[in-house]
C-alpha cells in the first residue's frame, strides 16, 4: 500500500484488522484501502487475467498487510464461474485433437484459464444434453468447437441458449464473425489438384473423408473444381469413402489400386489416410511416387514420420487453437473480434512425382 493510500484511509486502519478485538476486513474494506472497486479485489481473489500487474500488485499488498481472507461460501455464491474454457471434440484423428490442444494451451499461457477436455459422439441421442452438462458443471467460461462438433448448428444455439461464449472452428463460415475461424479447405483441396496435374497425371483418385465432415466435402469440393478448370472430372469409380483413420486409407487404398486402369495419382482428405495408402501400395508391390503420387491434407506428424514423406496441404491446427482461444478469452476485454481465418499451403515432399510414362 502507498503512503498516499494510508493517509487517506487512517479512519478504516483504526477499525480494522484481526487481532486486539478489532473486526476482521471485508472486502470492502480492502477496496477502500487499495483505492479500487469491489469488482476488482474480487477480481484479484479469483486470479482473473484482466487486471493490470501494478493494480493487481497493490491489492495484493493490502490483503496481505491485513491478513484478509474471503468467506468460500460468499465466494462461490458471487462468483458464478470458472476460469475454464473447454474444448468439445467429436474427431476420429488424435494428432488432430493432441495439436489443437496444444495450440490452445499456447494460447492461454499465462492468461490465468485452463483447459478441459470433453470427447464427445454427434451420434449419441444425449449428444446435447452432455454437453450442456458438461458446460454446467464446470461453470465454464467458453468453449472452443472444432470440426465436426463446430458443423452442428445445434450446439451453437444451445451455447447461445445458456449464456456461454464459444469459438467455432470450421472449413467455412458458418455463424457470426466473432465466432468463427475459417480455415479454407477447398483452397486447400484445389492446391493438391493443381500440383497432381503440373506433374502430368490423367488417372487420378480421391480419397474422401466422412460424410459428415464439412470439411471432407469442401476439400472435395476445391479438388474437382481445379480438375474441372483443365478439362478433367472424376467418375465414381475414382472416389472412395474413408473414414479420417489409417485403417480406412488402407482400405481404400486396396481398393482403388486394383482397378485397372489403376490410378496414377491419389489424393487423400487427410495424412492419415495418405498413409493407409502409402501401405496399401507397399502390399501391392508399388513404388512411390514411381508407380503412384500420393497425396495428403493436414501436414500432420504423421506426413514426415511414412516413408516416403508425404506431399501434403498444410493447415496451421496448431496455430489455429492458439487463435480460438486468443480470441475466446479476448470477449471479457471487449476486444474486437472480425472474422479470423487462415489458409492452408501445399508443402511438396517425396511422394509425389511425374506421371508415368
Amino acid at each position: 500500500m502507498t503512503a498516499s493510500n494510508k493517509s487517506t484511509s487512517s479512519s478504516d486502519e483504526n477499525d480494522i484488522g484481526v487481532e486486539g478485538g478489532r473486526r476482521r476486513a471485508t472486502i470492502n474494506d480492502i477496496a477502500r484501502l487499495a483505492g479500487v472497486s469491489k469488482k476488482t479485489v474480487s477480481r484479484v481473489i479469483n486470479q482473473s487475467p484482466f487486471v493490470r500487474d501494478e493494480t493487481r500488485e497493490r491489492i495484493e499488498a493490502v490483503i496481505a498487510e491485513w491478513g484478509y481472507a474471503p468467506d468460500p461460501q460468499a465466494r462461490g455464491l458471487a462468483f458464478r464461474r470458472s476460469f475454464l474454457i473447454g474444448m468439445i471434440y467429436d474427431n476420429p484423428n488424435p494428432q488432430y485433437v493432441v495439436n489443437m490442444q496444444l495450440g490452445l494451451l499456447d494460447g492461454l499461457r499465462g492468461s490465468g484459464f485452463e483447459l478441459v477436455v470433453h470427447p464427445c459422439d454427434r451420434s449419441s441421442p444425449t449428444f446435447l444434453a452432455d454437453i450442456r452438462a458438461f458446460v454446467e458443471r464446470q461453470k465454464l467460461f467458453g468453449v472452443v468447437l472444432p470440426p465436426s462438433v463446430s458443423e452442428d448448428d445445434r450446439v451453437a444455439k444451445l451455447l447461445n441458449e445458456i449464456g456461454c461464449a464459444y469459438i467455432r472452428i470450421a472449413s467455412v463460415e458458418l455463424d457470426k464473425p466473432e465466432h468463427m475461424i475459417v480455415g479454407h479447405d477447398r483452397l486447400g483441396g484445389a492446391q493438391a489438384a493443381q500440383h497432381i496435374l503440373a506433374l502430368g497425371h490423367r488417372k487420378i483418385a480421391f480419397v474422401s473423408g466422412p460424410a459428415t465432415f464439412r470439411s471432407s466435402h469442401e476439400r472435395r469440393g476445391g479438388f474437382e473444381d481445379a480438375l474441372a478448370e483443365a478439362g478433367l472430372k472424376l467418375t465414381p469409380e475414382d472416389i472412395v469413402q474413408g473414414g479420417y483413420t489409417f485403417e480406412s486409407g488402407v482400405a481404400c487404398g486396396d481398393v482403388l489400386l486394383a482397378r485397372e486402369p489403376r490410378p496414377t495419382a491419389i489424393f487423400c482428405g487427410n495424412d492419415e489416410m495418405a498413409a493407409g495408402v502409402l501401405q496399401s501400395a507397399r502390399k501391392a508391390g508399388l513404388s512411390v511416387p514411381q508407380d503412384v503420387t500420393v497425396v495428403g491434407f493436414d501436414d500432420f506428424q504423421i506426413a514426415q514420420a511414412v516413408w516416403p514423406p508425404l506431399t501434403t496441404v498444410r493447415t496451421p491446427t496448431r496455430a489455429i487453437g492458439r487463435m480460438a482461444a486468443e480470441k475466446l478469452i479476448g470477449v471479457e476485454r471487449a476486444e474486437p473480434r472480425d472474422l479470423t481465418t487462415t489458409e492452408p499451403s501445399l508443402v511438396v515432399r517425396e511422394s509425389s512425382g511425374p506421371a508415368p510414362a
